[in-house]
């Protein structure tokens, strides 16, 4: 991890609300580089696909899965006709992993980590909804009915303000202090874990944990891949998504 993510971190300990949940905001926050290993070389897509046939690729009739290109080190994606979104995935499947990247969205297009996804996109999604009323590292069932949906807070109109919602994992940072927690502009570390199946997830934000999550069902694979996503619909083609520093560790399930 860089030296301005640990700096961070100590930072975010004075801003972040009470009670952080089962691990401290420091201890959360490790994220040893000798456990991880790349998955993204920052110059080409090796080791990556595109995939067309999720429900975002349908303004191209799934024949295309939208832009991704790599740029000053990084994954860009954007929808390459208006409307028409796709994924990106790890050509390889993990099972209970962790997995870390840097993110320096747009504010506006709709994107997700996916974990155990499938080809057509069906996986436990780390939200990156970074747009008015969306959420970041929230869990979502993405093809899997919606189900779950929760995340502790919501964009308001601007990226500098959130508003808390209710749910199984309380808020970790005061909403006054989001814009000095989250660098709009800069790249900001976004990381989940997921172990079981039925999985129990875990999520962070820049060291600090977001999110704890327990399936309760048994209703998808215990192995799949890691994917972004491009959202589907409206007119994001001017609008990017930008990802580097990808890596996983696997991990052995309790």
């Amino acid at each position: 991890m860089s030296h301005r993510f640990r700096t961070l971190n100590f930072v975010v300990v004075i801003l972040v609300a009470g009670g952080l949940g089962p691990e401290s905001a420091l201890e959360s926050g490790r994220c040893d580089d000798a456990e991880f290993r790349s998955i993204f070389d920052g110059k080409s897509l090796a080791g990556w696909q595109i995939s067309a046939k999720s429900g975002h690729s349908r303004a191209s009739r799934n024949e295309s899965g939208g832009r991704w290109v790599i740029e000053n080190g990084a994954i860009v994606g954007s929808q390459d006709i208006p409307g028409n979104g796709g994924l990106i995935l790890t050509e390889e499947e993990f099972g209970d992993f962790e997995v870390a990247l840097e993110m320096n969205n747009d504010f506006g297009p709709d994107s997700g980590l996916f974990l155990r996804s499938t080809e057509d996109g069906k996986a436990w999604q780390a939200m990156i909804d970074y747009h008015a009323e969306g959420n970041l590292m929230g869990i979502y069932g993405e093809g899997l009915g919606g189900k779950p949906s929760v995340r502790n807070f919501s964009f308001l109109d601007k990226v500098t303000a959130i508003r808390p919602e209710t749910a199984p994992f309380a808020l970790p940072v005061l909403p006054d202090a989001w814009k000095n927690f989250w660098r709009h502009g800069e790249w900001n570390q976004l990381r989940a874990r997921i172990v079981g199946n039925p999985p129990t997830i875990h999520t962070w934000i820049n060291g600090v944990q977001f999110m704890t999550w327990t399936e309760t069902e048994l209703r998808h694979p215990a192995k799949g891949r890691i994917g972004l996503q491009v959202h589907g619909g409206g007119d994001f083609t001017r609008q990017y998504v930008r990802y580097r520093d990808i890596k996983v560790r696997t991990l052995k399930a309790p």
